[in-house]
């Protein structure tokens, strides 16, 4: 066994974006190689196979979970690409042989890709993606499927129970300083698409055109000589639309003091400490006895669906959400797994495969999904259709009490461009809004319970 070496880091340009020209080909593990590099040694690295994203259970208390980062991985596929640098630092680590190299430099993925459509709600088993191509090139990309749609996934899944929680009124992203640099940009992305109406993360603007949120912190006031004066500079510099931030010191004196810069007509306060509830009633109070009735009430401040949802009753307008939900609210992961379920045969024919592991049973086989619907139109069961290859591949719902789940995206290598970017992201979060709108009543309790469906399976006749 070739020893791991201990090559020169790479010191290059790693802030750039996917659509910049960034390759994202090492955004992986080595053994992804050395199978790769296995299979071309024994033959096998050009069967067909079939490889299935799922999870096997849903985090404690959860009852259905949120599909995001579907439009991410697409730009991120279209940037798997092993260029001169990329290969030259393989080599030095020597992490794999000549003719590996060799392949890799060609490498692209010509392959199909279904799944769910970004948004979707999916319970365990659900097969929220399907991969087909040969193994060398399916397989180099499980670790970044899973690395993006574990976390995206569980990021959407918390946002999501918080705008359940919040019912209408708006929940913010504020995370960004909170998580690694890049992951705020993709936590602010997945919030959105479960229902956040905007990031404070402008990178996450510039990438999808999320709208973006903001004003000032408490050192914004304290660098002021006066809280007055500096309520003064801010409603200068950004209108009396803007939000003030009045619990620096004392809140009562702090709405005089915005109320006093801004008149009546001031945009908003936020209160980022304290007992929110009943501190959201006295400035409630405080603002409509100076007549601005228009002036809204953000709160912030650690919160997560359970205070969210706590303050259902105080007259607070906007959540501002920050570690909770970056963090997934204590489900950082959603424990997706990609697994091989079928590969070329002897005689060509796909041929169903599955790992036998105790607590870790795979099912074997490709599968479609749909979910099945009763006579008030919400959910009853998640359906996984199994049988033959060629009459899964083929299946479509016969009526309307079952709905198809998964969609095209990638054919031949070519990668759906209506699932990434501003507009992916502007229709994974309607496709969120249907499919939760879907669910049976109680699903979206915050009390600890089962999946809100069960998962069933329909078996196509030979």
């Amino acid at each position: 066994m070739r020893a791991p070496a201990a090559p020169r880091p790479y010191v290059g340009d790693m802030t750039t974006s996917p659509e910049q020209g960034t390759s994202s080909a090492l955004l992986t593990d080595r053994y992804e190689l050395t199978m790769v590099e296995a299979a071309l040694r024994d033959g096998t690295a050009d069967r067909r196979c079939v490889f299935e994203v799922f999870t096997r259970r849903l985090p404690p208390g959860r009852r259905y979970g949120v599909l995001a980062g579907t439009g991410r991985l697409l730009e991120l596929l279209d940037a798997f690409r092993f260029s001169t640098a990329e290969l030259d630092w393989l080599a030095d680590a020597r992490v794999v042989d000549d003719a590996t190299l060799d392949f890799l430099a060609g490498y692209r993925f010509t392959g199909s890709m279904v799944g769910y459509a970004e948004g979707e709600v999916f319970f365990p088993s659900s097969p929220v993606l399907v991969v087909e191509g040969t193994f060398a090139e399916a397989v180099l990309l499980e670790t970044l499927v899973l690395s993006v749609l574990n976390y995206d996934s569980a990021v959407a899944s918390a946002a999501s129970r918080m705008t359940s929680a919040a019912v209408d009124r708006p929940c913010l992203e504020m995370g960004s300083r909170r998580a690694h640099e890049e992951a705020a940009v993709a936590a602010a992305r997945a919030a959105v698409v479960a229902g956040f109406a905007g990031t404070s993360n402008l990178e996450a603007g510039r990438r999808y055109g999320l709208t973006t949120i903001g004003t000032a912190a408490h050192a914004f006031t304290l660098l002021h000589d006066d809280e007055s004066s500096a309520f003064a500079a801010q409603v200068a510099a950004l209108g009396t639309g803007t939000t003030l931030l009045v619990d620096t010191y004392d809140v009562r004196r702090g709405v005089a003091n915005a109320l006093a810069a801004a008149g009546t007509g001031l945009g908003a306060v936020r209160l980022d400490s304290g007992d929110l509830g009943v501190l959201a009633q006295e400035v409630r109070a405080q603002l409509d006895e100076a007549g601005a009735h228009g002036t809204r009430i953000t709160v912030t401040s650690d919160l997560d669906e359970y205070a969210i949802a706590a303050l259902a009753a105080a007259p607070v307008d906007a959540y501002g959400v920050g570690t909770s939900v970056v963090t997934g609210s204590g489900a950082p992961t959603c424990g997706m797994v990609y697994k091989l379920v079928a590969r070329q045969g002897r005689d060509g024919t796909l041929e169903p495969v599955a790992k036998a592991s105790r607590s870790k049973v795979s099912v074997g086989g490709r599968k479609a999904a749909a979910r099945r619907r009763g006579g008030d139109g919400r959910a009853v069961e998640e359906v996984l259709v199994t049988g033959p290859d060629e009459r899964v591949l083929g299946w479509t719902p016969d009526g309307d009490e079952l709905r198809a789940l998964h969609v095209p995206l990638v054919a031949d290598g070519v990668v759906d461009r209506g699932w990434t970017g501003a507009s992916g992201v502007a229709r994974a979060r309607d496709r969120h809004r249907a499919s939760r709108d879907e669910l049976p009543r109680g699903a979206r309790r915050l009390s600890a319970d089962e999946a809100a469906v069960p998962t069933v399976t329909l078996r196509l006749g030979d």
